[in-house]
C-alpha cells in the first residue's frame, strides 16, 4: 500500500474475519489504507501510522466483512405487498401485467429503495437480476447502475431477458418480452458499456436469461456462449418449485439440472437462484462443476416453494451465498435478516438443529456470496490486501448486550444496528443512516412511483 494513502483505524472491536481459518479476535484492530485492508489483528493498531484521517473506537461492536447479496429484483420495490397468498406461478401470473408497465423513472426509484434498505443493513455488494424490458421503457439498466453508483455500493447487474411469452407457453405478456436477437444484442451492449473486470471494480455485469419457463432454449444456449465470449458470469433461476420441475419434464423431457447442463449452464462461472428442489444427483452435478447457488430463504417461504438443501450443498462443496430476492416476495428487502432466516428455516429440514450454526450463516452472507459472484479473492473476508468492504455492528445495545458471543448476537438476535459501513474504504452508512442518499426523498419517490405504476396498470 502506498505510504501516502489515507488511513482509517478501527480498534477495540470484536472481529470475525470469515477467512479460511475462521479467525476471530475478541478485541482487535483493522487498518484501512485507501480502498484496501492494510492490516488486521488482535489488540491495538500498529504505532506510527501516517495519514490517519479517522480513528474509530469499536468498543461494544463486531466487525465483519460486508454482506454480499447474490439475488434480487430491484424493480419489485414498487409492487410490494401484492399477491400475498400465492405460489410462484400464480404470483407471477398476477404480477406480470403490472411489471410489464415499468419504465426508467420507476426502475431508478425502485433501485434506490432496494439499495438503500440493503445498505442500511450491512450490504456492501449488491446485485440485481433485471429481466423485464418493456418496449419503449427507456434505459432501465443504466438507471439501475446509476442508483448503485450514487449509493456507493459495489454492484453486479445481471442483465436478464425473456423471449418466451404467453403465446409460446410462457408466463409473461407478449409485449413484455424481447426477441432472441434483441435480447442478445442488448445484453452484449450492456456488458461492453458497463462491465469492469478490474480487481476493485464497483460495477460488473452478468448474462442472465430469466428462467427455463420464460426463456427459449436458444436464448439459454446463445446466452451462455455470449457470456463466455465476453468473459463474464451467468445467472438464472433454477429448481425453484415443483411446478418448474414438472414444466421442464413436460417441455424438455428432463429435469432442470439436466436441462441446464444440456444448454451449457453448469460451471464455475454460473450461479442459480433458489435451487430448492434438488436431488442428490443434482447437488453432485453442481459440486462437480462448481456451479453456485443463491439461497433465498425468506422468498422461498413467502411463496411456499420449500426448503433448499443447503447443508447437503455445503457438504458436497457447492458454493452457496444468500439472496434477498425481489421485494414482491420478500417485502423486508434486507439481507442481514436472511442470516437468521437461513439458519432457522434450514433447521426445519432433515438435519434439524445440526443444519447450520451462526458462523456458517455469517459465511453464507459474506464469503459464500463473494464466491458465488466470482469475487472471493477481492471481498467476502477480512484479510490484508483485500478490498475494504466491512461493517461495524453495534452489539452493546438492548437487543444484543446480554448475548456474550457477538456472532451469535447478530445472527440469532434482532437485526443489529450498523454503526459504520465501508465500501472500497469509503463510508456509506453511519449510525444507521445512508450518507449518500436522502432516505426521506427515496421514500416519497418510491411511493409516488408505486402509485403511478398501479394507475398505469389499472388503465391498461
Amino acid at each position: 500500500m502506498a505510504p501516502s494513502a489515507d488511513r482509517i483505524v478501527i480498534e477495540n472491536a470484536a472481529i470475525a474475519t470469515v477467512d479460511a481459518q475462521d479467525t476471530e479476535y475478541a478485541s482487535g484492530h483493522v487498518v484501512v489504507a485507501g480502498n484496501r485492508i492494510e492490516s488486521i489483528g488482535a489488540g491495538k493498531a500498529p504505532e506510527g501510522l501516517e495519514n490517519v484521517v479517522r480513528r474509530v473506537d469499536g468498543t461494544g461492536h463486531l466487525v465483519t466483512p460486508g454482506l454480499v447479496n447474490t439475488h434480487h429484483h430491484f424493480y419489485q420495490w414498487i409492487t410490494r405487498g401484492l399477491a400475498t397468498d400465492h405460489n410462484l406461478f400464480n404470483w407471477l401470473t398476477a404480477l406480470y401485467p403490472t411489471w410489464a408497465r415499468i419504465d426508467e423513472q420507476m426502475t431508478y426509484a425502485a433501485a434506490q429503495g432496494s439499495l438503500g434498505m440493503m445498505a442500511r443493513g450491512g450490504v456492501t455488494t449488491a446485485m440485481d437480476h433485471h429481466y423485464v424490458f418493456p418496449r419503449g421503457s427507456g434505459d432501465l439498466s443504466g438507471s439501475i447502475i446509476r442508483a448503485a453508483s450514487e449509493m456507493g455500493v459495489r454492484f453486479t447487474l445481471a442483465r436478464g431477458s425473456m423471449d418466451r411469452s404467453e403465446k409460446d407457453g410462457g408466463l409473461p405478456p407478449d409485449f413484455a418480452v424481447e426477441t432472441l436477437e434483441g435480447a442478445l444484442a442488448a445484453t452484449e451492449e450492456t456488458v461492453k458499456k458497463h462491465h469492469d473486470a478490474s480487481f476493485d471494480a464497483m460495477t460488473q455485469v452478468a448474462v442472465a436469461p430469466c428462467s427455463p419457463f420464460s426463456v427459449s432454449t436458444e436464448l439459454m444456449k446463445q446466452g451462455a456462449e455470449l457470456a463466455r465470449r465476453l468473459g463474464v458470469r451467468l445467472h438464472t433461476h433454477g429448481s425453484e418449485t415443483v411446478e418448474e420441475e414438472k414444466f421442464c419434464h413436460e417441455l424438455f423431457g428432463m429435469g432442470p439440472t439436466d436441462y441446464f447442463e444440456s444448454t451449457g449452464w453448469l460451471g464455475e462461472d454460473v450461479w442459480m437462484a433458489h435451487c430448492v428442489h434438488m436431488n442428490d444427483s443434482d447437488i453432485a452435478a453442481f459440486a462437480r462443476t462448481g456451479t453456485g447457488v443463491a439461497h433465498c430463504p425468506s422468498s422461498n417461504a413467502r411463496l411456499a416453494a420449500g426448503i433448499a438443501r443447503v447443508p447437503d450443498m455445503l457438504k458436497a462443496g457447492v458454493p452457496v451465498g444468500l439472496g434477498v430476492d425481489g421485494t414482491a416476495s420478500n417485502e423486508s428487502g434486507e439481507l442481514h435478516t436472511e442470516l437468521r432466516n437461513a439458519l432457522l428455516i434450514n433447521r426445519l429440514g432433515a438435519h434439524k438443529e445440526a443444519a447450520l450454526n451462526a458462523r456458517q450463516a455469517l459465511r453464507l452472507g459474506t464469503y459464500g456470496g463473494a464466491q458465488v459472484l466470482g469475487r472471493a479473492t477481492q471481498i467476502g473476508s477480512l484479510e490484508a490486501g483485500k478490498l475494504a468492504d466491512l461493517v461495524l455492528w453495534k452489539t452493546d445495545g438492548i437487543g444484543h448486550a446480554s448475548i456474550a458471543d457477538p456472532v451469535t448476537a447478530i445472527v440469532f438476535g434482532a437485526a443489529a444496528p450498523v454503526t459504520l459501513s465501508l465500501v472500497n474504504g469509503r463510508p456509506v452508512v453511519e449510525n444507521g443512516r445512508l450518507l449518500h442518499a436522502d432516505e426521506d426523498v427515496i421514500a416519497r419517490s418510491t411511493r409516488e412511483q408505486a402509485q403511478r405504476l398501479a394507475r398505469i396498470a389499472a388503465e391498461s
